[in-house]
Formats: C-alpha cells, structure tokens, sequence
C-alpha cells in the first residue's frame, strides 16, 4: 500500500473533537478570528468611561448644591459646567452605543463569513453525519449570540464595574461606615446569583440545541414540500413541528422561572439597601456625622451601584449563552477541510481511469466495495450494472473523491488521483445525475454555474442546441434569464436534464459520470435527452450507471457489480453468454421495453 492510502481517512471525519473548557478564552478566541476594528472597540469603550466618569461627579455636584444652596450662591459657571457635562455624557453615550454596535456586526459578519466558508469546503463526508437544519442555525442564531453580548452588554459590563468600584471609593470617603452596611449584600447576593447563572447556562446550551433541531426540521419538511402534500403527511409533519416548539416552550419556561427569581431577588435587595441607607442615614444625619448633602449624594451613588448589577447579571447571564454557542462554532471551525489547491494539476492529454484493488467502507462499518479492480478506458464507455445497493453510487463518489478509499488507489496517467489538487481533478469530470438539481435562480445562472470565466451567448446558444435545451428555452418569455425556481421546479424534469447536459457541455470534461440521467423520463423526454448525451459522450472517457438495457448495450464496456464486488466484465454479448445475474438483467430489460411498446 502507498504511502498516501496509508494516511487515508475512513470515509468520514474521524478525528475527534477536541474538548473545550467553557471559558472567557475561547469566547475571546473566537472573537478574534472574525477581524473586528478593535481600535473602534476601544473608542467605543473609551466613551462609555467618559459617560461613567461623568456620572461619578454628578452626585459630588448634588450635595454642594443641597448643603449650600441659595440662589445667590449659585455660580453660572457650575451651570454651564453641569450643562456641559449633561451634553457631553449624551453625545458620548450615543457615539459608544453606535460603534459598539457596528462593531457588534463587524464581528456577526466575520464569523458567518468563517462559518460558511468552512461548511462550504468541509467534506461531503461531514454532511453524511449532520443535519442541515443544526448547521443553518449555527451560521444565523449562534453567530447573533455571540454579537448581542458584545454589542449589548459588553460596554454595560466595562461601564458597570467602573461605576460600581467609584461609586464605592468615594462612599468610602464620604463615610465608609455606612459604606460597609452597603457592601454586606454583595457577598449574600453572589452566593444565591451564581448557582442561578450555572444553571441557566444549562438551560440556554440545551435551548440552543433545540433550536437547531427545529431549524433542521424546518428545512427538512419544507424543502420537500411536495412530498409532504402528496403523502397527506401534514398532520404528521404538524406534530412533529409541535413537539419541537413544545420542548423550546418549556426551555423558555424554566429559563424564566429563573429570570423571575433573579428579578424579584434584585429588586428586594435593592429597596432593603435603600431602605437600610436612608434609616441610617437619617440618624447620621440627625446626629451630625453627616451632611444632608452627603446623605443624597449617598443615595445616588447607591442608584450607580445598583443599576449596573442589573446590567452585570444580564451579561453573565448572555455570556453563558455565548460560551453554548462558542463551544458548537469552534468545533465546526476546527473540523478539517478539503485543500482545493493542495496537489499538482492534471496533465492536458486523455489517459484511462484505473482502480487497483479498491476497499471502501463508512464509518469502519460493512465493506461497501471490496477489491475493486478495473479500468475505465479512455474515450469509451464503461458501464456499471448490478442490484440496488452493489456499490455503484459510491464508486462514483470515490472518483469525485468525495471520500478516499481505505485500500488500493484509483490512478489517472499512472497517477494516483489524490495526488492532484482537487480543483485541477473535478474540473475534468463532468456529472449528470438522476435529478439533476438546479439552483434558485435564472437558466443562464444555472448553465454557468461553477465557471468563472465570461461565457458568450453564442457559446450558451451552441451548447444548448447541442443539449437539445435551446427550443424549449427561446420559446420562454424571458429566454436565458427565465428563474428556474427552488430546485429548479419550474422546469419539467427533461428540461432540468437537458439544462445540466448543456452545464456539462460548457465544462468540457474529459471524464463523463452520468448517473442514468434518463431513467426518470416520460419516453418522449427520454429520446430527446439521450440525443443530448450522445453528443455530451462523443470522444469522451464515460462511466454511466446503466438501468436501461439500451445504454448498456451500446457500452464498450460492462462491469457488473453485486454486494460491492464484481463479478463480471465484458460486452453485452459476452455477458449474456457467461453472466446469469446479467442474463436476468437483459430480459427483465427487454420485458419492460416490450410491455412500453
């Protein structure tokens, strides 16, 4: 075995995730990998503290003002000061919340460009395991997450603790007796707000993951929304949606029972600090420790205090949703990507396509193809036959290598084809499928898909007619620019095959993988189509996954395949002769042909 099938994966990602301590570090981690202007961050933070400072001052202003107010002591200047400082905190309050919240965005939009890079270049293996409903949600509501506890609630935590740790040095100066009777209810509360917080992690992690499965669900159903309907399936489908919504209702709930513990809690500490404070206050006041001045202006400090707790439980409480949501966008971000570069590029001549003894299995599960070995000549067509199950489908995957093979290589001009980057080696293949799906959006759109460079409209024209597309398309109002629709399924099924028959055209591919593109088709669709395909296979290596009697009897070559091994290769009449799985093929085959007759 070669070196490089020795460093072969199994068909499917299997490194395992690395674990991830739920920690400030991978949040902020994750935060840098998006690019925000953290110059705009530290503007935005910078005016917050303005704002903070300013507010610091404002209740020193208020108690010279009740200890010694009289109009004629009353300066204008301290108006205009107070003016001054008012308009100042707003425009700096104002300015703050702007850039915080652009770079809030700044960060959504990094880190769904990342996301959906890395679901774009991940391998088809990945999307064998997830549901694309959970990846959806990854990409839209944990990406928000994440930007909402930055861009909302960050800037009331940097704000809140600097307010707090002030507001408490200069209580402490004005009388730190009093001070202490405050700071008794901090350690109380933290002892009941912390165990709150771990458990509403807990919840807001599960929540998240809920709401994935019921964005998955969602995608599910309504992307197949025909089949729904012609199977009367939407009570069905109403129940399990209900189900859903049911397990996100009752997260909710549990995560406002805690909310609704957290609030009163505040509330209640807060009116018995303000009640404690001004009882106390009172009588120093009365006794003369303090100045009535003092005493408001220990009361508004106290306000300074108390607000930012709120905004302190907020953000933990955010932040314990954002570590949930870290956690799954790591994991996805650190999972290993095709390298589209990586490798040489495919030499520019015709060469046959050779599997030396290739063994294949997902998930180290049952064998799927077992020592496949065969070649596929070069500008003939090779033909797979066998049972539903044999093995075809995934023989065509490993030549898209889609998935590598666990033993034996797949060669190219005596070159294993994982040797090539894979951009070089998939723009040689050209593959009509059975559905032949489209994209949302116009014909032209469609047949262009995937080629970067500039395609003419007599190109488009040329290859159209050589697809046998170009009738149907000019006789519609709009021509190249008619939208196909979701899926395409605007377009009859021959029209979408005819559309990727010309796509293929357009590729000029040296290596045909056609997977019966025919068999789903009215007779009528089918001749056209099949013209089509003649001309798409002229000159070209073709490996066809063969239903139809006639493909297989104009092959150059057929491979029958069963339970993942062949078992014989040949010409129709060789097979015939020799094969009795193929014999019951061909008269099976010319049963249903006589029976369409």
């Amino acid at each position: 075995m070669s070196t490089t099938n020795q460093r072969r994966s199994n068909g499917s990602d299997s490194s395992s995730p690395t674990p991830i301590n739920n920690n400030w570090r991978t949040f902020v981690t994750l935060i840098r990998k998006a690019k925000p202007s953290f110059a705009m961050l530290s503007i935005a933070l910078g005016l917050s503290l303005i704002t903070t400072v300013v507010g610091l001052f404002v209740p020193l202003f208020t108690k010279n003002l009740v200890d010694g107010f009289t109009l004629d002591s009353l300066e204008t200047y301290q108006i205009v000061l107070l003016v001054c400082a008012f308009i100042a905190q707003t425009i700096a309050g104002g300015l703050s919340i702007y850039m915080l919240n652009k770079f809030g965005q700044q960060i959504l939009s990094g880190l769904r460009k990342l996301l959906w890079r890395k679901l774009l270049f991940l391998p088809v293996s990945h999307y064998d395991q997830e549901e694309t409903g959970g990846l959806i949600s990854r990409v839209t509501n944990d990406t928000n997450v994440v930007k909402q506890v930055v861009s909302e609630h960050m800037s009331g935590f940097v704000t809140g603790i600097i307010s707090i740790i002030g507001s408490i040095i200069i209580l402490l100066t004005l009388d730190w007796q009093m001070t202490l009777v405050l700071l008794v209810a901090v350690p109380l509360t933290l002892v009941i707000l912390l165990p709150l917080g771990k458990k509403m992690h807990q919840i807001s992690r599960t929540m998240q993951n809920e709401t994935a499965s019921f964005t998955s669900l969602l995608t599910q159903v309504l992307s197949e929304v025909r089949l729904v309907k012609s199977s009367n399936a939407e009570p069905i489908e109403y129940e399990r949606g209900k189900k859903g919504i049911m397990k996100l209702f009752k997260l909710g709930v549990r995560e406002g029972k805690i909310q609704a513990f957290i609030g009163p809690l505040m509330s209640a500490v807060i009116m018995i600090l303000m009640v404690v404070i001004i009882g106390y206050g009172g009588l120093r006041v009365s006794d003369g420790s303090i100045t009535a001045g003092e005493l408001v202006a220990f009361i508004l400090y106290l306000i300074q205090i108390i607000m930012p707790l709120g905004q302190l439980t907020s953000f933990f409480t955010q932040l314990q949703k954002a570590i949930g949501a870290t956690e799954r966008m790591v994991d996805i971000l650190g999972k290993p990507e095709e390298i589209q570069e990586q490798g040489i590029t495919v030499p520019a001549i015709d060469s046959a396509v050779q599997l030396h003894d290739v063994t294949f299995r997902y998930d180290n599960g049952e064998e799927i193809l077992k020592a496949i070995d065969f070649t596929v000549p070069s500008g003939k067509v090779t033909a797979l036959v066998g049972p539903s199950g044999s093995g075809k489908t995934t023989l065509f995957s490993l030549i898209e290598r889609y998935y590598e093979p666990q033993e034996g290589s797949i060669t190219f001009n005596n070159e294993e084809i994982s040797s090539y980057s894979l951009s070089s080696w998939r723009s040689q293949i050209g593959y009509v499928s059975q559905e032949s799906p489209l994209m949302s959006g116009t014909i032209r759109e469609n047949m262009t898909y995937g080629l970067d460079q500039d395609i003419s409209d007599e190109q488009l024209v040329s290859v159209a007619k050589m697809a046998y597309a170009d009738g149907f398309i000019s006789e519609l109002a709009d021509g190249y620019n008619t939208e196909v629709g979701e899926r395409g399924m605007k377009l009859s099924g021959g029209q979408r095959q005819r559309i990727a028959i010309a796509r293929a055209l357009l590729r000029n591919p040296r290596i045909l993988m056609l997977d019966e593109a025919t068999s789903a088709l009215d007779s009528t669709s089918e001749r056209v189509v099949q013209e089509a395909l003649n001309n798409l296979m002229k000159g070209r290596t073709t490996l066809v996954i063969a239903h139809r009697l006639s493909t297989v009897v104009d092959a150059d070559q057929i491979v029958f395949l069963d339970k993942g091994s062949i078992t014989g290769i040949g010409t129709h009449e060789q097979l015939v002769a020799s094969h009795e799985l193929y014999r019951e093929f061909a008269q099976q085959q010319l049963r249903y042909q006589n029976q369409e007759a």
